[in-house]
């Protein structure tokens, strides 16, 4: 059971405090967890489940705001981490992102869903599609209405039907005149390139996102050419386990709307799609810099969208860069990056230029590591495809459409 939430900003501020139970939390537990992220700056994030004298503490660290849940009982730690991350989700699809501004301006709209997701320290509705039933998202009519009404809730006055049914995530009355489904595979490519162009890592983290659009209770079944190389699966609670567990397809009542019906990864992959080649030599207070980037392994889909950026070591005094292709800036506090877009078929693009060393310094002793981004539509580079989807209750037809995209994720080359 959890007996408080706090949401705390990247400088320790404590933006919202939630009591879950009957036994207060003070706020000094909060004070105390900063101190020790203060003198553990690296390793103390990367804990989800910390000790302190007092409290059990669980952590969900997102776009600068840190979630953290309090309990002195003993409870399963999944749980807890889990339920933060659904309250980011969730925060972040109402309030259209997740900062500190986002979660001032709302405190009315973050209170009220806390009410509805958590009762008693125990959770309770956590769908989105049944919380935009219960409680309107933000909008601008909302908000002018409560200025000129004095009243700030965004609390339905009648329950969903679904909070009582065996599909919570779902309303059995829901009727659409053209019944369609969209399935998107979404993935990013995380790999990591030694200074000798050694493939170190490369993975595949992917989400399987679906919008749907059909009348009644739709009952479906998903199914892949290759599930076998799916690892460290993580289903949406509409999945029934067991047909995955015996023979691999999905089998599930969707949610009405967009949702994602699981993630996955890929591991252990060969290569990339493009590559990045920098090459520095440095003598006399001066540095040479030359990158070269070009398409390594053709995925048949057109590359585009694709970034270069590297963070310039703090002896660097100024820097002179130019490309053949792409736009190339330099920021105020030594972040350089290049826009390339989409790599020409006819040249491969390059940037180059002379760092100038700070006086005293003969050679560059601090190498860069450079942050590749892109993105392939129309193409999971994991390898995985989708054979069919089929629709077993309803015997009307319906529209589907599948789609891929790959994005670079934490796609780094050492120098």
């Amino acid at each position: 059971m959890l007996q408080c939430i706090f949401l705390l900003s990247d400088s320790g501020e404590v933006m919202l405090e939630k009591q879950l139970s009957g036994h207060r939390v003070d706020r000094s537990i909060c004070a105390w967890f900063w101190d020790q992220a203060i003198s553990q700056p690296d390793s103390f994030k990367q804990q989800p489940v910390i000790a302190s004298p007092t409290h059990y503490l669980f952590q969900v660290f997102r776009e600068g705001i840190t979630f953290l849940a309090c309990t002195q009982v003993e409870m399963p730690p999944l749980m807890a981490t889990e339920f933060l991350c659904r309250v980011a989700d969730v925060l972040s699809e109402y309030l259209g992102g997740l900062n500190e501004d986002l979660i001032k301006d709302n405190f009315v709209i973050v209170y009220e869903l806390l009410d509805e997701m958590i009762d008693n320290g125990f959770p309770l509705t956590t769908e989105p599609n049944i919380l935009r039933e219960m409680i309107a998202p933000p909008n601008i009519v909302s908000k002018v209405l409560s200025v000129v009404t004095g009243s700030s809730s965004n609390v339905s006055d009648t329950l969903p039907g679904a909070t009582a049914s065996l599909v919570p995530w779902r309303t059995a009355d829901t009727k659409y005149a053209n019944n369609e489904i969209y399935v998107d595979l979404v993935e990013e490519m995380d790999a990591t390139i030694n200074r000798d162009g050694v493939l170190v890592k490369c993975e595949i983290n992917g989400d399987v996102q679906v919008n749907s659009h059909i009348t009644g209770l739709p009952d479906l079944t998903l199914s892949f050419s290759n599930p076998s190389i799916l690892d460290d699966v993580r289903f949406h609670p509409c999945v029934r386990y067991r047909p995955w567990e015996s023979h691999q397809f999905l089998s599930f009542v969707p949610p009405d709307g967009q949702f994602k019906l699981m993630s996955y990864r890929v591991r252990k992959l060969k290569n990339t799609p493009i590559y990045v080649n920098p090459q520095l030599t440095s003598d006399g207070g001066t540095c040479r810099l030359s990158v070269l980037v070009g398409i390594r392994n053709d995925p048949g889909k057109t590359i585009d969208s694709v970034t270069v950026q590297f963070q310039l070591p703090s002896c660097i005094l100024s820097a002179d860069l130019t490309s053949n292709y792409g736009i190339v800036n330099i920021l105020s506090d030594k972040t350089c990056s290049w826009s390339i877009g989409r790599i020409p078929k006819d040249k491969a693009p390059s940037m180059s230029g002379t760092l100038v060393l700070e006086t005293g310094l003969e050679r560059l002793h601090v190498f860069p590591t450079f942050q590749v981004g892109f993105r392939i539509m129309g193409v999971a580079l994991s390898g995985l495809q989708i054979d069919k989807l089929d629709l077993k209750t309803v015997p009307y037809r319906f529209y589907k459409g599948f789609r891929a995209v790959t994005r670079a994720g934490e796609f780094d080359v050492r120098s």
